[in-house]
């Protein structure tokens, strides 16, 4: 056994709903993305603890539109399997009020690019691909339980009707569900519980494809019953095998901070499965979510960690994503070469039409964030700066703004209620090279600005901002998780002013 070990989550930050695949020596993962855009990160790993971000499933805005979605609407649940040489992603694309389709895209190669999506059906959600061993091609999706849909053969369209294999054990909201074949058996692993406290995976089975199916004697096989330990709300998961035949499981979890807000989101995390004599398996021997595991025997393959971007690039690096769908005449990595330039955008960032919201993942609960910003606002509302984001709804931004003057504000958003917190006048000719830096730890985050990045100057510090989460939005649909990086807008004057961010940190 190898005598590396490694820590979960092993996709900190903003990662839910994870789904993988191995082709050859190679695992490929893909996570929901929700109302953010490129739509769906596809990821890859050689060991099954180190990944790195390869593309996107959808990156042409003209396939789906996110511009007029609520916030935590959007892609969920993305699946990703490979069959006779291409890759297949199926997703939820949820719509307004109760609407909802399951879509698929294909592609030759992992990264893409992927074709537009096709609309296999208008019900249930999460659908994952099962391909039975005489070729025929089903999609499974959720919504009271796991059904099954046949495909035709090029797995663009629905063939009659669903067929309900299994409505799980009876907790709430059984969805997400997967078919793996073994040893003679179909087995339906299905995410039950809600995705709060108390999620989990449970497990059935048949000898037959359309049942009946019996459930595990031992479910849920993954859960955290413990509530005090680290790792919360484990569930949703899909289990790969190795090119070395151990059998390993991917699943959500959160790690809650200031009580019960887990300010990070979903995460991914990865646990061994044991196989029992009597054909059932279970995750972790039973134990629930691990902190620290022994690592997969497979050989280590580590992948640069990007802390700094500089924009001296010709496309914006992979590991960014829009809020919805970006306006493309609102920003430029050419206008000014190694710089990224966004334009100030009509809507403020509190709004779904906000198009000039650009951020990346947090992903540690201590971590520092700074960037060097060029932006000369003159007409009242213009304002650029950094933001750490959860949706428009919970937000924290530190800007330089013109009302009446130059300033430096800092503005919270919690359970959609603004207000201002602090706020410097700065004399004429400060954005000519400002720069701005937030200093996180867990609930506490701390503000500074400086106009040479050795002198700081403190704007201020939120105690307890444990409001950027699914919990602090104070309402039901939220799905995401906090992100940080940077925006500009006019604030409804019509007015466009260039910001120029010439590089952006992130350290832990």
């Amino acid at each position: 056994m190898t005598n590396r070990t490694y820590s979960n989550p092993i996709r900190p930050g903003f990662h839910p709903d994870p789904s993988i695949v191995r082709v050859n020596d190679d695992y490929y993962m893909v996570n929901s993305t929700f109302q953010f855009f490129p739509a769906i990160i596809i990821s890859h790993s050689r060991d099954l603890v180190n990944w790195e971000i390869i593309g996107h499933a959808i990156n042409d805005s003209s396939y789906i539109k996110l511009t007029d979605l609520p916030d935590s609407y959007g892609i969920w649940a993305p699946d990703i399997s490979y069959h006779n040489g291409a890759f297949y992603i199926f997703a939820t694309l949820r719509l307004h009020g109760s609407g909802r389709q399951n879509i698929m895209m294909t592609s030759k190669r992992p990264e893409g690019p992927y074709s537009k999506p096709v609309v296999i059906n208008e019900e249930g959600l999460d659908p994952s691909l099962f391909v039975d061993n005489d070729g025929t091609a089903y999609m499974v999706f959720g919504g009271g339980g796991a059904r099954l849909q046949r495909l035709n053969e090029d797995m663009t369209a629905a063939v009659g009707d669903p067929l309900l294999l299994w409505p799980g054990t009876g907790k709430a909201s059984p969805e997400g569900p997967h078919l793996l074949k073994k040893d003679g058996y179909y087995y339906i692993i299905l995410a039950e519980g809600g995705t709060e406290y108390g999620h989990c995976v449970s497990v059935a089975r048949s000898k037959s494809l359309t049942g009946p199916y019996e459930a595990c004697p031992g479910n849920p096989v993954l859960t955290q019953s413990d509530p005090t330990a680290a790792i919360q709300r484990a569930g949703h998961g899909k289990p790969v095998q190795t090119q070395h035949g151990d059998w390993w499981i991917v699943y959500l979890a959160g790690r809650p901070i200031g009580g019960s807000y887990c300010v990070l989101g979903r995460e991914t995390c990865l646990d061994p499965v044991q196989w029992t004599e009597d054909g059932w398996f279970r995750v972790n021997d039973g134990k629930g979510p691990s902190m620290v595991q022994q690592a997969p025997e497979l050989e280590e393959t580590l992948f640069p960690s990007i802390d700094t971007d500089d924009f001296n690039g010709e496309r914006l690096p992979l590991h960014w994503q829009f809020a919805r769908n970006p306006d493309d005449s609102l920003w430029s990595l050419t206008e000014r070469p190694g710089h990224l330039r966004l334009w100030t955008g009509d809507a403020d960032i509190d709004s779904i039409d906000s198009r000039n919201v650009i951020v990346r993942r947090e992903r540690h609960h201590r971590y520092m964030a700074s960037l060097k910003m060029e932006f000369q606002p003159e007409r009242n509302g213009e304002q650029a700066g950094l933001v750490c984001y959860y949706d428009t709804r919970c937000f924290v931004k530190l800007c330089l703004l013109y009302d009446d003057g130059l300033k430096i504000r800092l503005v919270e958003r919690r359970a959609s209620i603004s207000r201002c917190l602090q706020e410097k006048a700065v004399p004429a000719g400060a954005g000519k090279e400002l720069y701005f830096k937030v200093l996180v730890n867990r609930e506490n985050r701390s503000f500074y600005y400086s106009r040479d990045n050795r002198v700081w100057e403190y704007v201020g510090t939120i105690e307890d901002a444990q409001f950027l989460s699914d919990e602090g939005t104070q309402e039901k649909k939220a799905f995401t998780g906090t992100m940080v990086g940077i925006y500009a807008t006019s604030s409804g004057t019509g007015s466009r002013a260039a910001a120029d961010f010439d590089w952006f940190h992130y350290e832990c």
